[in-house]
């Protein structure tokens, strides 16, 4: 297998040519990386030395603190992924997700991690792109079915209490997009995430076939949290999130194989039905509601904690919800037993340029 090496100016260089001999490879140069304590002028590493990984199959890390701490083995490992080459170390190996070819137009929406607005974006941008075409959503969830679901037209409340009474997740991304954007969607379920957004088990394939037999003149692939859906889609849009006090890992893989790349959107809750007297409103974390033309009695954004969700089921008229985790069977099913009524939140993504997202659409072959 032909590989490129890093190697730095830490280790001696008779210590790096001994371990290049050492190892199983058909080595293509060596890109030095760094350090100076033990770098001598003419150090000869028994291979040449390049700027790049043309031409190899594997990048090899030989380099070490301090040179290369976690976060800049980070930035290596996103480059060698983004040119889909795996990258491995002394007892590290991160592989580029395997991504299965898709043979209609297709865009996927990714996102750094859960609660970034991915969704409201794929949702914005099927509503966008059902003007001119015919479009389909493929989104996957950790709680989504078993099998993929076509879901044709927008759920009714009803239909999701029902869904929710009969042991299934209701609020799978699929549905909050169906219901929102109305556009047909097919849901998937995925388990497991690597940190370069791999998926461990997915029904996501079998998914992407039921599109493709439908052939629509679209098909957009909704990420699940910082999981990316396995197909090879002609372009890709990242959703970044506030990164502020975690350690971004492998999102600089995430922005170096994406097309577009939306920093932090802004969002804004909006009823999709008039708001009648008293209103409380259920979020995932937005508490912004002073643009809404409503009497608010309370604001809880405590739809993934059930717990402290249902200290917030006060008393009011209308309910006002989005459509996550346990909106319908905390949130609805009380509304629903004292008889207030239920309007789905759908989240409009403020300041995006639309004609920036028309010129990624793929023109079909």
């Amino acid at each position: 297998m032909r590989a490129v090496a890093l190697i730095d100016g830490e280790h001696f260089a008779p210590v790096v040519r001994d371990a290049l001999r050492a190892l199983p490879y058909e080595w293509v140069g060596a890109i030095l990386v760094g350090g100076t304590e033990k770098l001598r002028e003419g150090g000869d590493y028994g291979v040449p030395l390049v700027d790049g990984f043309a031409g190899a199959e594997i990048v090899v890390d030989l380099s070490d603190e301090p040179v290369l701490g976690p976060a800049d083995r980070m930035q290596w490992a996103s480059l060698a992924l983004a040119q889909g080459i795996p990258y491995v170390g002394a007892d590290f190996r991160f592989d580029p997700p395997d991504l299965v070819p898709f043979e209609l137009p297709s865009i996927s929406v990714i996102g750094t991690g859960k609660r970034v607005g991915k969704t409201a974006v794929t949702t914005h941008l099927a509503r966008l792109l059902a003007r001119e075409l015919d479009v389909l959503v493929v989104a996957m969830g950790r709680g989504g079915p078993p099998e993929p679901e076509v879901v044709e037209a927008p759920p009714t409340l009803d239909e999701l209490v029902a869904r929710s009474r009969a042991g299934r997740h209701a609020a799978s991304d699929h549905l909050e997009i169906a219901a929102l954007a109305g556009v047909p969607t097919i849901g998937c379920r995925r388990a497991g995430g690597g940190l370069a957004g791999a998926v461990t088990v997915s029904n996501v394939a079998e998914g992407m076939k039921l599109a493709a037999a439908r052939r629509p003149g679209i098909v957009l692939f909704d990420g699940s949290g910082a999981a990316i859906p396995p197909v090879a889609t002609d372009r890709r849009i990242l959703v970044v999130g506030n990164t502020a006090g975690r350690d971004p890992y492998l999102d600089s893989y995430r922005r170096l194989v994406s097309d577009l790349v939306l920093e932090r959107p802004v969002l804004r809750l909006a009823a999709t039905a008039p708001l009648e007297g008293r209103v409380a409103v259920f979020t995932a974390g937005a508490t912004d509601v002073s643009h809404l033309d409503a009497d608010v009695v309370r604001v809880s954004a405590n739809l993934a904690n059930r717990e402290a969700l249902r200290a917030d089921l006060v008393d009011a008229d209308t309910y006002l919800v989005e459509l996550k985790a346990a909106a319908i069977d905390v949130v609805a099913e009380h509304a629903a037993e004292r008889g207030i009524r239920v309007v789905l939140a759908a989240n409009e993504v403020v300041g995006v340029d639309d004609e920036q997202l028309l010129r990624l659409v793929p023109v079909a072959a």
